[in-house]
């Protein structure tokens, strides 16, 4: 009996304990996809480091590798991996021996296809254990699969091959778990049919990276000097960084589905990201407070916009595509190689601190950090030359989380030594001295307090003894997953189509691929060598003659982004105007997509609008509670007034949420705020009202056929919209029309059937709300942008 053989051989080698001590058990280990490269590479060697540390630990193993391939080539490939595993430098070379050949013998390969495949190897794992007199402790299954196989995987293991009550299952998944939010929620809803949530393990390989596994631990145990310093007013910014030298050959199936941003940021930047951001819990030991920190820091981040990101693919890409996927000569990628993303948060922490996220293939180097960058306020009177420069505290101040090669070419954690000396768990982190030819970010390394790793670790194997171990706050919960995606698939969705900055690849680069961070936005530094890929294709130049008019009334048209450049700009014309003239500005605001960009062009580039002496009204609101985020007040809280200086009374949200119901005619919400307007405007007549047109031809919250608000006197009213939230507050077309100036934004392909037909109807409300907009002693201005008014 192999099992039993394998056990008194390793009792008489001392590498296990004595018989009456070994009671924990024994665990199955199963990993599907065994001759894949994942498993060549890294897992199998996980797995024999898993059972050189754990061989003592009173659990007996075998190991399963399973696949597609029938049993006597799979067993060969399998097999031949096997003898290649290694021992570490310092183990013993006869114990190393020893422990190998044991290993090889409780290997067994099987073919796991069918779902017979799968009662037989259940069938296999229970005789086993009758035959040895042992208790099952568990079973993990790693899949080293793609994620279409996982469906049919989990639902076979979970008919089948489930341990008996009183043992544990862990199922062990790789990314990617989905493409974007929706795919992620139905392959998650799939696994959760079939598994529990504390019986999955989604990896991520950097949370196994050392530098990255212990960013936790070390804020934890340097309270004393990070409390009174880890935060917005002190530091500067920080940068989350992968950058590789190997292109996107080989793989280019894989990268045209994901790019760089499903591949690396998502999951791996993100991550890191969230060690750094999130509150220290009370107990780092307890799993479940380390993830609901994780969680609350995700939820925090300010959501991504388009220009939130700077993308660039480098120019061998297209014809590695065309030649591994068969495209023509013809077929154009827009799948980024490199992306650099700039996040916020918007917890009290780190509110205005910019966290930059970026990677990239066919780059300088191969490099992986996390750099914290402090704010210098310290201004230093005599010559560097003649001071300690280490100490100096004019030189950059910084803690360095260096995940791996570049000039150190090791993990290591550096702290400048002008902020303080880092406590380091000696047992596994040891100080690095000497080296002083070596610079880091321009500075040497004597400069900073260095700290490697006793023993340098592969990530795979500290993850695989993690799961071994029952550590869930090194994987990705369904929940942590899902707000990671909802997180970044709206910048997904913006970029789709967005062709990147072509780039020559490695050393070339040169300055291409620098940027900034301009107003809150992303942008490079320098100028992108123009190729026009189509001639033929219509130029901005090509509409400059077209008419000035629009249904009689002035009409401002341009590109979109062009456009709302120009139409903040007279935004602000209007609110100086206003209060050069009164003394105050009040503007009327309507909500959806479309004045989104409008909000943040404001916030971003208008330092000298007269915000103190505006009064901000809506125009319309969703019947929710205003910090749900369909409510349109929450729209413009986001977008601009959390970004602004406005007076607190100066804004006036609707009174939608009354006696602790919504838009309940008895509560008199409209009559509250129509009282409010007539107290502070003068003549109910607004500065300034902001619409947009919806695509059947309604404005503000004025449909179709509304029985309120598109005739009469009453200034605001409850209406009913045909998609939900269906009920709305709105302001009339009467109160609408008594405004001085009425701006309608109109923006994107999606409102080009409706511009076009507005334009040629007379004034019919009922029908096309929008027509009725006619302010009857104020001017109404048109702003359309060329995809809307064109097509």
């Amino acid at each position: 009996k192999m099992l039993r053989r394998v056990l008194c051989t390793m009792f008489f080698m001392g590498a296990l304990p004595s018989p009456a001590e070994m009671s924990q058990g024994h665990i199955s280990v199963v990993l599907l996809g065994a001759t894949g490269d994942l498993a060549k590479k890294y897992l199998w060697q996980g797995l024999f480091q898993l059972y050189m540390d754990q061989v003592s630990s009173g659990h007996s193993f075998t190991f399963h590798g399973a696949a597609l391939t029938a049993l006597e080539p799979g067993q060969k490939l399998m097999f031949d991996v096997l003898k290649k595993l290694a021992c570490p430098p310092d183990e013993a070379p006869d114990r190393c021996a020893v422990l190998k050949d044991q290993f090889l013998k409780l290997s067994q390969y099987h073919q796991l296809k069918t779902a017979e495949n799968y009662t037989v190897l259940n069938r296999e794992i229970e005789v086993l254990l009758r035959q040895e007199g042992l208790k099952e402790a568990g079973r993990i299954f790693y899949f080293s699969v793609p994620p279409f196989a996982y469906t049919e995987i989990a639902r076979h293991i979970n008919s089948s091959c489930r341990p008996p009550p009183g043992a544990w299952l862990r199922v062990v998944l790789e990314k990617p778990f989905g493409h974007d939010l929706e795919s992620a929620q139905q392959l998650a809803a799939e696994l959760t049919s079939f598994f529990r949530e504390e019986e999955m393990y989604r990896v991520d390989h950097y949370l196994g990276k050392q530098a990255v596994a212990h960013i936790l631990p070390f804020r934890d145990q340097n309270q004393e000097f990070l409390d009174p310093i880890w935060n917005r007013h002190h530091v500067e910014r920080v940068e989350i960084v992968l950058k590789e030298i190997v292109d996107a050959k080989g793989r280019t199936s894989f990268y045209e589905q994901y790019g760089v941003i499903r591949d690396v940021l998502q999951n791996h930047l993100t991550e890191a990201l969230m060690f750094l951001t999130m509150e220290l819990p009370a107990n780092l030991s307890r799993t479940e407070e380390v993830l609901q920190c994780k969680l609350q820091a995700l939820r925090s981040l300010r959501g991504l916009e388009k220009h939130s990101a700077v993308l660039g693919q480098y120019q061998a890409y297209a014809s590695h595509v065309q030649e591994e996927l068969k495209k023509g000569q013809d077929y154009v990628s827009t799948t980024p190689t490199f992306a650099g993303v700039l996040v916020q948060s918007d917890s009290l922490r780190w509110e205005g601190v910019p966290f930059l996220l970026t990677s990239g293939k066919a780059l300088d180097e191969r490099v992986g950090y996390v750099r914290v960058l402090f704010k210098n306020r310290a201004y230093c009177t005599q010559s560097e030359t003649l001071r300690d420069a280490g100490h100096s505290q004019c030189k950059a101040k910084q803690i360095i989380f260096y995940i791996g090669h570049g000039a150190l070419n090791t993990p290591a954690v550096l702290v400048s030594r002008n902020l303080f000396r880092p406590v380091m768990p000696k047992s596994s982190w040891r100080e690095v001295v000497g080296q002083p030819e070596l610079h880091v970010f321009g500075q040497p390394l004597s400069d900073y307090y260095v700290y490697s790793p006793v023993k340098e670790r592969d990530a795979y194997s500290v993850l695989i003894s993690n799961i071994y171990h029952g550590r869930k706050d090194f994987f990705i919960t369904t929940e942590n997953l899902l707000a990671s995606w909802a997180f970044w698939t709206p910048l997904l969705n913006s970029i789709s189509h967005q062709p990147p900055r072509l780039y020559p690849g490695g050393v070339e680069n040169q300055n291409l691929l620098d940027f900034e961070m301009v107003s809150g936005e992303l942008a490079f530094t320098a100028a992108e060598p123009v190729e026009l890929l189509h001639p033929d294709r219509s130029m901005p130049s090509d509409f400059k003659t077209i008419q000035s008019k629009f249904r009689q009334s002035p009409l401002v048209s341009m590109w979109s982004e062009d456009l709302i450049s120009q139409l903040a700009s007279d935004v602000e014309k209007a609110a100086n105007r206003a209060v050069a003239g009164s003394g105050q500005f009040h503007l009327a605001l309507s909500g959806g997509s479309s004045p989104v960009a409008l909000f943040q062009r404001l916030a971003r580039h208008h330092y000298a609008f007269p915000w103190r002496h505006t009064h901000i009204w809506l125009v319309d609101e969703r019947c929710v509670p205003l910090t749900d985020p369909e409510s349109n007040f929450f729209s413009l809280h986001s977008h601009l007034l959390q970004s602004i200086r406005v007076p607190y009374f100066n804004v006036h949200p609707m009174p939608v949420h009354l006696n602790q119901r919504l838009c309940v005619e008895e509560d008199g919400g409209t009559e509250l705020y129509a009282k409010e307007i007539a107290a502070l405007v003068a003549n109910s007549s607004f500065d300034l009202v902001l619409l947009g047109l919806g695509t059947d031809g309604h404005t503000a919250s004025l449909f179709p056929d509304s029985e309120n608000g598109l005739e009469g006197t009453r200034a605001v009213v409850l209406t009913e919209s045909p998609i939900k939230p269906h009920q709305r507050m709105s302001f009339s077309l009467s109160l609408i029309n008594r405004a001085r100036q009425v701006f309608v934004l109109v923006v994107g392909k999606g409102k080009h059937d409706v511009t076009t037909q507005i334009s040629r109807v007379g004034r019919q409300p009922r029908k096309w709300p929008i027509s009725g907009v006619s302010p009857s002693s104020g001017q109404l201005v048109w702003y359309v942008d060329y995809e809307a008014l064109l097509g």
